[in-house]
């Protein structure tokens, strides 16, 4: 029991420590220009590489656009090595150069559809989503900025 008392006491005292410590932007972390769009995505185990393969033809000419416009510097897929129900197994990370360009701006991002159009067509991108929708689930959507951890 004494052995308990004094574990349960040494975490405390860390944790108050822990929490007692004040991160200060740009002395002990940097944030970093852009922000990172990261969906999450459960997909069908079995189904994983065909969706990577509808993913190369729809998702990657229409990254290939935003990035030759300057809109993303970078994307990429990642996957889950292993399975767990509920939980996302394919994540799309798109990085955005600013959050300015997540403004709209109607003849921008007209010309970047009508780019996009002429890859994969609307039809084409409606029998892709339907094939989808039969083995995957969308767990998590959101904007991320990256920091760097001073040394």
């Amino acid at each position: 029991m004494s052995r308990f008392l004094t574990f349960t006491g040494v975490a405390a005292v860390i944790c108050l420590a822990g929490s007692a410590a004040i991160a200060k932007e740009y002395q002990d972390y940097t944030p970093q220009k852009g922000v990172w769009s990261i969906n999450a995505i459960e997909v069908d185990p079995n189904h994983v590489d065909e969706y990577l393969t509808g993913l190369r033809t729809s998702q990657v000419p229409a990254f290939e656009v935003m990035k030759k416009h300057g809109i993303i510097d970078a994307y990429r897929f990642v996957v889950r090595n292993g399975y767990s129900k509920g939980s996302p197994n394919v994540l799309i990370q798109v990085h955005f150069t600013s959050m300015a360009v997540l403004e709209p701006d109607q003849a921008r991002d007209q010309m970047i559809e009508k780019e996009m159009l002429a890859t994969f067509s609307e039809e084409q991108g409606k029998a892709a989503v339907a094939g989808y929708e039969k083995y995957r689930q969308f767990i998590d959507d959101g904007l991320w900025t990256e920091v760097t951890m001073a040394k």
